[in-house]
């Protein structure tokens, strides 16, 4: 059998798959669209410096003035761990749990810059300090795509003999990454114990399980996002324990989907398999429920997956995506997905979230292209207004709804995947505009600031993990265009959630779990109101993915039309 058997979604990272078709005509140009139609050897020599000089920056600071704590302050130069003296602060304690997660996090970033000496130090220090026996209470779902897919990455990367990603393999190591994500799975495993439904408590103590007053309810990203880093981990060993688990929880969630729209609510009672949230979205609670399925399939082929991932999108586009069919027309109101009422499919509420905006490279992945183009380009007329991303956007206000952005990385994933499939230029340029905000918005002290409010531009001391581990990480990328990485296409890598990296590799490409013990075969549903490629499809024409005129509409929707930006 092949290894990436079936795996033809993942083409779509490097081809698209419309019909030659463009409206576009390169002699007519404005000079917005001649400016972001081709980039310089020198602007992608000054990204590279630059984000290079941003993540040695963050790294140097995190080891010097925080290890092994958790995460570094870097406003005032010092390490945050968990938060005994206040256990209910769950926006501290679901993710820090006194385990270095900042070197953990951070392990596999070092291999996308090159540093295989660094690499090799902080892989060492893991196995020399690293513990899992703390009293911490954790949440599962952070702790598995944060700390064991960091772990279980950098396990396959040091390991691997033949240095596909550069000199990274060290003779001297035993599988010692591999054996502490181990044990923090064994650690995790409670949490699916003593639930009415298998789907897993949101919390769980490392050294004393479930505590009493664990609550019962948990999102569905939470519970339903684990099968990337569990199905690994069971690969990996040669034991099913973890990926059954996951996959139970995946069937049991699935199988208690809305009768009607069939869209899966934002918040669940574990016991009683209850909606206690009717939000369905793309955004916090359900985002990476619906990534994982798509990517599910793509590093371990079970069809199951597939199947799934097209009938939620199918469900998705019927009753949450609002707006013209045809992005590429002037006619009608923007495309946009909006939160809904997963009982009948009315529109919940005005806002969109910084999350939803990774949602356009799960599009890529699944060959929806087009659609990518006109969701992204959404977000970045938000970034542009603002310098970076409000946590909530009100399309409706035009003005944010929760203020602060924490360096999320999902917008600069999304125009990663997007320059990756399509390799237009409009989207390095993108990126240096992201860099620039970061540099001028976020740098202090010791390292780069969570910007508290979009509008004044305040700061709070926190620097989150995945600012090392992905928002840098996606940013280089996008402009080493010769990086190993980005010249792996047939047997290339996959991107979890935390932006790790899982090599698609024959071991994980085994048969699917019999269709016998899920439901009868999935049914694909008719695709309604969708782009239908009407975009471009031959995107490096010499212009950008969209036409001045389409960038200018995305502004002035969002609330920028009185502002001065290249676009208009």
């Amino acid at each position: 059998m092949k290894f990436v058997k079936n795996v033809l979604i993942f083409i779509a990272l490097f081809s698209t798959t419309c019909s030659l078709k463009t409206t576009k005509n390169p002699f007519l140009l404005t000079k917005e669209e001649i400016k972001y139609a081709s980039i310089s050897d020198v602007d992608l020599q000054y990204g590279l410096a630059k984000t290079r000089e941003m993540f040695q920056f963050g790294w140097d600071n995190y080891m010097e003035h925080a290890f092994p704590a958790d995460e570094l302050d870097p406003i005032h130069c010092r390490g945050r761990g968990h938060d005994h003296d206040n256990p209910d602060n769950i926006n501290v304690n679901d993710v820090l749990g006194d385990y270095s997660l900042g070197l953990i996090d951070t392990l596999d970033s070092l291999v996308v810059f090159g540093d295989a000496d660094e690499f090799k130090r902080a892989v060492n220090l893991v196995i020399k300090t690293v513990s899992f026996e703390k009293n911490t209470t954790v949440q599962v779902f952070e702790s598995t795509i944060r700390v064991m897919g960091g772990l279980l990455a950098a396990h396959m990367i040091a390991a691997d003999k033949t240095n596909r990603f550069g000199p990274f393999y060290m003779s001297d190591y035993g599988g010692e990454l591999l054996t502490l994500a181990h044990d923090l799975a064994g650690r995790l495993l409670p949490a699916f114990d003593g639930t009415a439904t298998g789907i897993p408590y949101t919390r769980i103590n490392l050294q004393k399980g479930i505590l009493p007053g664990t609550t019962n309810s948990t999102c569905t990203s939470g519970a339903g996002s684990l099968l990337l880093e569990f199905g690994v981990l069971s690969k990996l060993l040669g034991d099913d324990t973890y990926e059954r688990l996951a996959r139970r929880v995946n069937e049991k969630l699935w199988n208690l989907r809305n009768e009607v729209t069939g869209l899966h609510g934002n918040l669940i009672d574990i016991q009683t398999g209850e909606w206690l949230g009717h939000l369905a979205g793309l955004g916090a609670g359900i985002d990476s429920f619906y990534e994982y399925m798509l990517k599910s399939y793509i590093l371990f082929g079970n069809q199951r997956d597939l199947d799934m991932y097209n009938e939620s999108f199918a469900r998705i586009t019927t009753y949450m995506r609002r707006g013209r069919s045809r992005c590429s027309s002037l006619e009608g109101d923007i495309p946009i997905y909006v939160n809904v009422d997963s009982r009948d499919g009315s529109t919940s509420n005005t806002w969109i979230d910084s999350l939803q905006a990774s949602f356009a490279g799960v599009l890529v992945l699944a060959g929806e292209v087009d659609e990518a183009v006109c969701h992204h380009a959404l977000y970045y007329a938000i970034w542009k207004k603002y310098g970076v991303l409000p946590e909530r956007f009100n399309w409706q206000l035009q003005a944010p709804d929760v203020s602060f952005y924490p360096l999320r990385p999902e917008f600069v994933e999304s125009t990663y995947l997007l320059y990756t499939a399509t390799k237009n230029p409009f989207y390095q340029h993108v990126g240096l505009e992201i860099l620039d905000s970061l540099e001028t918005i976020t740098r202090v002290k010791c390292g780069f600031a969570t910007v508290h409010d979009v509008i004044d531009g305040s700061l709070e001391d926190r620097m989150e993990s995945f600012f090392l581990s992905e928002t840098l990480k996606y940013l280089y990328l996008l402009f080493d265009v010769d990086h190993p990485i980005n010249k792996e296409q047939q047997e290339s890598v996959l991107f979890s959630t935390e932006g790790h990296i899982f090599p698609i590799s024959p071991l994980f490409n085994l048969p699917p779990t019999p269709p016998s013990q899920y439901d009868p075969p999935l049914k694909p549903l008719p695709r309604t109101n969708s782009s239908f490629c009407e975009t471009a499809t031959d995107f490096t024409f010499g212009t950008p993915p969209l036409r001045h005129s389409q960038m200018r509409e995305l502004f002035k929707v969002i609330g920028v039309d009185s502002v001065l930006h290249d676009w208009l």
